[in-house]
């Protein structure tokens, strides 16, 4: 899975790049102008974004996905002159429609792909939007989950928690917000980062090899905001 996931983000930046090196080749070659696509039609990478985050947690992270591609939206509209340029108008409304996108998607999702329980102490499931939390997990028998900070901050410890079968998979989303992992130093981290105008650092140290009782796999995804992984 982590392969698989390694090779999809690799894909999709590298289509990425394609499609702007194709833009100034075209520019240069006098077909079309690069600025002028560019400046119009950037809002398209914030879809793109979304739509790969939301392909690629398979179909987890749905509120986060829904805010990066209803920006997107709003932003071609408002470059293409459909909408007027003063975006606060379309602020208030647009965080009603996504609220409520995301009330009436998410359950259907949970049902569909039933990985991700609600938190019951070993799982763990939480959403922080506008607002700051911290959460201890002292469960001995952790199975890992999601979190994700938009416009908010989040402190996760799991210094005192232990691992079900020695592992763990827990995906981390932070959008103009911070989460920061306390993690034991008898476990192996292997990060899977995805910084977009933001940042992943794993500053944890590690026990040898031989002490490790467990290995966590954490999945950040970090847009405009930073995730911080440490003992």
């Amino acid at each position: 899975m982590s392969c698989l996931r390694e090779n999809s983000g690799r894909i999709f930046w590298g289509l990425v790049l394609v499609i702007i090196g194709g833009l100034f080749l075209l520019d240069t070659l006098n077909v079309a102008e690069a600025g002028h696509l560019l400046s119009d039609y950037w809002p398209v990478i914030l879809i793109l974004v979304g739509l790969w985050i939301l392909v690629s947690s398979g179909w987890r992270n749905l509120l986060t996905s829904l805010i990066l591609i209803a920006l997107g939206v709003v932003f071609l509209l408002i470059n293409l002159d459909i909408l007027e340029h003063n975006v606060w108008n379309y602020a208030w409304p647009l965080a009603i429609v996504v609220a409520g996108l995301w009330l009436i998607l998410r359950p259907a999702f949970r049902r569909t792909q039933g990985k991700l329980p609600e938190f019951k102490g070993d799982d763990l499931d939480t959403a922080n939007i506008f607002s700051g939390q911290k959460r201890t997990i002292t469960s001995s028998s952790f199975r890992g989950g999601r979190a994700q900070a938009i416009f908010g901050g989040m402190e996760l410890d799991l210094t005192q928690a232990g691992l079900e079968g020695g592992q763990a998979t827990i995906d981390l989303t932070a959008i103009f917000g911070g989460i920061d992992v306390w993690v034991p130093k008898t476990w192996k981290v292997v990060v899977d980062a995805t910084p977009i105008l933001g940042g992943v650092d794993d500053t944890h140290r590690s026990v040898p090899d031989a002490e490790i009782k467990g290995t966590l796999y954490i999945k950040a995804t970090a847009i405009f905001g930073g995730i911080d992984i440490k003992n």
